[in-house]
């Protein structure tokens, strides 16, 4: 930087603070020599992480799977009917504000629901997950926890990175876990302040000694207080009842029934927590702890599901000259205008109500009304239980199917951290959680359940 420039940038006298004119050697005023300022610093502009811009898949309805029929139960103590369900165009994933449905019991269970009236949700600058890499050797103290920003600071006992300030990711806002047959993986997402999904994932054995494997993942609704601790609570009392039932021989279908139930009352006994009692506040009912959920279990040849919500099944076969599909149909606003028939799926999926959901657990829910169906496939598969972060950029069945990579069926983990990866390079808006479970069939053209 010239001298003569330095001069002319000055906006008074650094003695006097006399308004100067360019090109001034001394001040008019007191007589300071100009030429004895110092130049100032160059600048160094903080680089931001930026965040990738948002996009949005676009519907595609995918061909059903011709699944043979299941046996029909028609007792008051047995879930509801098995059936089939139709594979639906997904809904709008721009993540605008939805406006409040009047006349209907519904949930916004999207990234910029207000939590109790006043979300801590913010757009972060934060980096991909996915990049975080490990410095090089020597960089930090041996066993020390590595900044994820910077990649070369320590990070102190807060959580902050001593070299950059940035603060670190907190357990959950990443999960991993493998177990045998079944992955899971959970993120929390470009766009929220934290992740409120939550996932189980077990195996075990029935009385026959044959293996079953178990995938159930829960979606806090963003709307209510506490969605994290309702995903979880309901994750692991569903994992749980799971564990316990399905050992005994009750019925696959059944035993997802009353894991479901079991959710629920997890879910509603955080509305009851000491010191939060539901009398002591008029608003406390109106936003209790709230979650989807959806599952699905492996047993004796089949394929059983169950969900309450929003989240979803997709089945996506190992040779993808097969038909994929979706088995599950959504508690949503837009789902109940189509079946009453009072809106085509066009008109109901172009409505901004669309995304509300009219399902879920929760101390406010209306009525629970667990789903739940049986399928035995005829050929080996990909079971994809996903939330909406997910399916709100692969909402199609054949748009599922597509961004599931070629070797999922083998190494369903690293399929997992691939869909979640695909979740983040279209926006990342919400968070994201995806188990995988390889179907087997060894014999086609099994009869039905």
């Amino acid at each position: 930087m010239s001298q003569s420039h330095q001069q002319a940038s000055l906006p008074g006298c650094p003695s006097c603070e006399e308004p100067l004119e360019p090109g001034d050697l001394f001040c008019g005023a007191c007589g300071y020599d100009l030429s004895a300022v110092p130049a100032p610093p160059g600048d160094r502009p903080t680089v931001a992480i930026t965040v990738p811009a948002q996009g949005a898949g676009s519907a595609a309805a995918g061909g059903p799977v011709e699944w043979p029929p299941a046996s029909v139960t028609d007792s008051a103590d047995v879930p509801a009917p098995t059936h089939r369900p139709a594979d639906l165009p997904g809904v709008d994933s721009g993540g605008k504000p939805l406006p409040t449905a009047e006349g209907t019991a519904v949930r916004y269970d999207e990234p910029d629901a207000p939590e109790g009236g006043a979300s801590g949700d913010f757009e972060l600058a934060a980096p991909d997950p996915r990049a975080a890499e490990h410095a090089t050797a020597g960089a930090v103290a041996v066993g020390a926890k590595v900044c994820v920003a910077c990649r070369s600071g320590r990070v102190d006992t807060d959580g902050y990175c001593e070299n950059c300030g940035h603060a670190q990711p907190r357990e959950r806002d990443h999960m991993e876990q493998e177990l045998g047959p079944v992955a899971a993986v959970s993120d929390r997402g470009l766009r929220h302040h934290r992740n409120e999904d939550a996932f189980a994932v077990s195996t075990t054995a029935l009385p026959d000694g044959s293996p079953a494997v178990v995938a159930i993942v829960c979606d806090g609704v963003s709307s209510a207080s506490r969605p994290d601790e309702a995903s979880a609570a309901a994750a692991g009392a569903a994992n749980e009842a799971l564990l316990e039932s399905l050992p005994r021989g009750t019925h696959p279908q059944q035993a997802m029934h009353e894991a479901i139930l079991a959710a629920s009352e997890a879910v509603n006994a955080l509305a009851q927590d000491p010191g939060q009692a539901l009398e002591h506040d008029q608003h406390r009912h109106q936003n209790a702890p709230a979650c989807t959920l959806v599952g699905a279990i492996m047993a004796g040849g089949l394929l059983v599901v169950g969900w309450v919500g929003d989240s979803r099944v997709y089945w996506v076969p190992e040779d993808r000259s097969h038909a994929s599909a979706r088995l599950t149909e959504d508690d949503s606003w837009a789902a109940q205008m189509v079946a009453a028939g009072l809106m085509n799926e066009a008109e109901a999926y172009a409505d901004e109500r669309a995304h509300a959901i009219t399902g879920w657990l929760g101390a406010d829910a209306y009525e629970l009304e667990p789903h739940t169906a049986s399928f035995k496939p005829d050929r080996s598969g990909l079971v994809v239980v996903c939330t909406d972060g997910l399916w709100n950029y692969a909402e199609g069945a054949d748009e599922m199917a597509a961004a599931v990579p070629a070797d999922a069926y083998e190494r369903p983990l690293r399929g997992a951290q691939v869909l979640v990866g695909h979740a983040l390079d279209g926006g990342g808006h919400d968070n994201v959680t995806v188990a995988l479970l390889p179907f087997a069939v060894t014999a086609p053209g099994a009869g039905s359940a």
